[in-house]
């Protein structure tokens, strides 16, 4: 692994714990069926993102309102983790480029960076556009506007998915390993690392960078 010079972080099952229940529901509005609900925020989440991707350009204006206020009552019933703040204060104090490439709306990403009381700690905020926008498209987005090679780019993610998207942009892809067995699971997807808690980074980085200077 290459010189770590940033990292890319979706909030959904990285940074906070949230319901599955809105993500249900948004999932039913774009289906127009219903789903089998899940205990997984995250999979859930990453499953209504690949109905949005495939037909998120046939919603109504009236749907994607009503998306975004799901979105947003996710945001304020989200559990924020312990170890985010002092986590990405230690990395932004090593100068590491601190990025949030999220599918969620902007209003959305907005309201959980104030709720987690992160402002400032992201040098930019990547978001979706239009309905369709999402999964690789804010990571893409991010990548530009921080001026970040891939190689030298982590992805945190705790879903399949979200590794996938990960590798397919050249992305180092860290798993957040919040269930042994289903990180033994995902471990199939290659992730590039695997860490079990965001205090585990900054000596993730470190170590990178100490094996990169014995080459």
């Amino acid at each position: 692994m290459q010189i770590i010079h940033g990292i890319l972080f979706e909030p959904v099952g990285c940074l906070a714990e949230f319901s599955p229940e809105p993500f249900n529901e948004m999932a039913v509005l774009v289906s127009g069926r219903g789903t089998k609900a899940s205990r997984s925020a995250s999979r859930t989440y990453w499953y209504l993102l690949n109905l949005m991707e495939t037909t998120g350009m046939r919603l109504s204006e009236s749907q994607i309102a009503q998306i975004e206020d799901l979105e947003l009552q996710a945001v304020e019933t989200a559990s924020v983790y312990e170890d985010v703040v002092p986590a990405l204060s230690e990395l932004g104090a090593m100068r590491i480029n601190l990025v949030m490439a999220s599918s969620l709306s902007r209003a959305a990403a907005m309201r959980f960076i104030e709720r987690a009381a992160l402002d400032g700690m992201f040098t930019v905020v990547s978001n979706r556009g239009r309905a369709e926008e999402v999964r690789a498209a804010p990571l893409r987005n991010a990548l530009t506007t921080a001026g970040l090679e891939p190689e030298h780019g982590m992805f945190i993610t705790d879903t399949a998915d979200g590794l996938q998207v990960a590798n397919s942009l050249g992305l180092n892809s860290i798993l957040m390993m919040n269930d042994p067995d289903e990180a033994m699971r995902l471990a199939v997807h290659g992730p590039s690392g695997g860490i079990v808690s965001l205090h585990e980074l900054p000596d993730f980085i470190r170590l990178v960078a100490a094996e990169n200077r014995r080459v």
